[in-house]
């Protein structure tokens, strides 16, 4: 009988701490130790958590899609950039609809998406030009407040960030979507 060791990880450990049979009395006490064989494991187990490891593999591979992302708060003035491979589960968690999302972008729910950057090659490559596109936003001079059209200059401070960045950052295997109805 086997006892699960974790909920979390699926593997499984005998009951029996000895794998090695006792010996029995009809068997000579002569026989030496390093020539007994030892009961086979359970491969069950092993071909279980092969899978599993396979199966997240796989799932990595195929969805590792890196993308950077510019969202909009509908409510307030506010703007946030991230990085994800799956941008509807990425969106649902910044609009608290599923667990998870970052604790800056809390404040502004709803979020709409304005702009998605495809085609990264790994995940590094995503996060620096994340950490570019917010660097250079964050240096450029501001305009004036005004809050009549407040979102729209939030967008306008971002696209120019983009503009500069793209002439410093290989950006020839990206795909740039602006999405035509946030502006």
């Amino acid at each position: 009988m086997r006892k699960r060791l974790s909920t979390t990880f699926r593997s499984v450990k005998n009951n029996n701490n000895n794998p090695d049979p006792p010996p029995s009395s009809s068997s000579s006490s002569s026989s030496s130790p390093s020539k007994k064989k030892k009961a086979p494991a359970s491969s069950s187990s092993t071909i279980n958590t092969n899978v599993i490891k396979k199966e997240k593999k796989k799932k990595m591979t195929s969805s590792s899609a890196w993308s950077v992302y510019l969202i909009i708060s509908s409510r307030l003035p506010k703007t946030y950039v991230g990085v994800t491979t799956n941008f509807s589960r990425r969106l649902k968690q910044h609009n608290g609809e599923l667990k998870g999302g970052a604790k800056a972008s809390s404040a502004g729910r709803p979020w709409t998406l304005v702009c998605i950057v495809r085609g990264f090659l790994n995940r590094s490559e995503a996060c620096e030009f994340e950490y570019k596109w917010k660097s250079i936003s964050r240096k450029m001079p501001r305009k004036k407040k005004n809050e009549d059209d407040a979102s729209i200059r939030l967008l306008q401070h971002r696209e120019a960030a983009l503009s500069r960045l793209k002439a410093s950052f290989n950006c020839g295997h990206l795909l740039i979507e602006w999405q035509s109805n946030s502006l």
